[in-house]
């Protein structure tokens, strides 16, 4: 469970001072930033989307696997945008629908007998929406004899409020792609068969749904980053609510990097199912992808510290920063700050290097009894804890009132978590 922890920013003036941009332009380049970052996004969607009508229309083994590839391509500039979320309340209300997690995947399609035929958190667990044309939901009928975009984003995501019913977005895809992971902390990913998609050789029923579902998410996807790109144009709403009052958009710059780094990526997304030694908390679960999630969530924050951002296609974007603004006040605090954000990146790196070049993925990592996975997952959760402190002295010497960061149990109260 998240939860606020304060920050109380002071003044510090130490270090040589240098030049420095206005906060107007480092709110505009940070605005264009997003701008590209989440363009980006929208592009490898489309060529998700590729992918997947390739599969529906001839669902062979080598198609599949090319979707999974187009998805793997597609979360890397995603991943580079969770940056803004946090301070910027747009993306805040806006980004379960693309990367809500974790999701009962017995909502969506079969599931194995080990996941089990009810919840007590949730009445929907195995709904199986892909198998069941009609379902009741809170006490009504509902036709869903044609899945398409409207059924799964305004009937069936989030029903009755209930988080872990998602029904669209990047992990409802992964779901689709790979299947249920049924390896737990030993090695293999999700092994679904391309079969599942093949109407007239059809493996577990329903093919014809299935690949409707695919297909009506992946549009959806692609819908709903092409709105958030919009909100960061010239005359999109992101954009304006950052620059209505300067200092503000300053603050909520810090409040999305120091909220990322703290409690969601090194709390919620890394000590917590590293403490339980659970696969289930594991952020790309069926894809066995989440260490580069992890990497990029890191690059995120520098990407927006510094102000730079290397686009798909290599070309590079570069513009006043936070940085700058520090490094005028206090060039320490600057360099401690890069020198932390390069250190976390490092460890980040080396549970890339385990799942890439040793083939042993984060689920396997954080598994019980693997002493040395888990002293690596936990070596960049502490990296993660050091880089927070250096943004804390960053906020303190742009002399900022005050910075709420987001806060984790796992990180805050240890002692809470079963």
């Amino acid at each position: 469970m998240l939860k606020k922890i304060l920050l109380i920013a002071g003044v510090g003036f130490c270090g040589q001072a240098v030049a420095a941009p206005t906060q107007q332009e480092v709110l505009h380049h940070y605005a264009d930033l997003a701008q590209v970052m989440y363009q980006d996004s929208l592009d490898t969607a489309r060529q998700l989307q590729v992918a997947v009508d390739q599969l529906i229309a001839s669902p062979t083994e080598k198609n599949l696997l090319s979707a999974k590839v187009a998805w793997k391509q597609a979360r890397r500039p995603y991943q580079q945008t969770e940056a803004y979320r946090f301070g910027n309340a747009i993306v805040d209300d806006w980004e379960g629908k693309v990367n809500a997690w974790p999701l009962d995947e017995g909502l969506i399609d079969y599931v194995a007998a080990g996941y089990g035929a009810e919840s007590d958190e949730n009445p929907y667990y195995t709904a199986n929406i892909i198998a069941n044309k009609k379902l009741m939901l809170s006490g009504r009928e509902i036709d869903a004899s044609t899945i398409d975009k409207r059924l799964l984003a305004e009937t069936l995501h989030e029903i009755d409020e209930i988080e872990s019913n998602v029904a669209t977005g990047y992990h409802a895809i992964e779901f689709l792609l790979w299947g249920q992971d049924l390896n737990g902390t030993g090695p293999g990913a999700g092994q679904r068969s391309a079969s599942d998609f093949d109407t007239r050789n059809c493996s577990w029923g329903n093919c014809d749904r299935r690949g409707a579902y695919l297909k009506a998410v992946t549009e959806l996807l692609i819908d709903e980053l092409a709105w958030m790109t919009t909100q960061w144009d010239k005359n999109g709403a992101a954009r304006a609510a950052l620059l209505e009052d300067p200092r503000k958009g300053i603050a909520t710059i810090f409040t999305g990097m120091g909220s990322l780094s703290y409690g969601e990526l090194a709390g919620e997304r890394m000590k917590l199912g590293l403490m339980l030694h659970d696969p289930e908390e594991e952020h790309d679960c069926f894809s066995d992808n989440t260490h580069w999630s992890h990497y990029d969530d890191v690059l995120s924050v520098k990407n927006v510290y510094t102000g730079s951002y290397t686009r798909v296609n290599g070309a590079k974007v570069s513009g006043p920063s936070v940085s700058q603004l520090v490094a005028a006040k206090n060039s320490s605090a600057d360099k401690t700050l890069l020198k932390s954000l390069d250190a976390t990146l490092d460890k980040m790196q080396v549970l890339v290097d385990s799942a890439e070049k040793e083939g042993v993925a984060y689920d396997e990592l954080i598994g019980e009894g693997n002493t040395e996975g888990n002293a690596k997952v936990m070596a960049a959760i502490d990296a993660l804890l050091v880089q927070t402190k250096a943004i804390e002295k960053a906020v303190n010497v742009l002399g900022m009132s005050s910075i709420a960061f987001e806060g984790s149990d796992s990180l805050d109260a240890p002692e809470t978590i079963q």
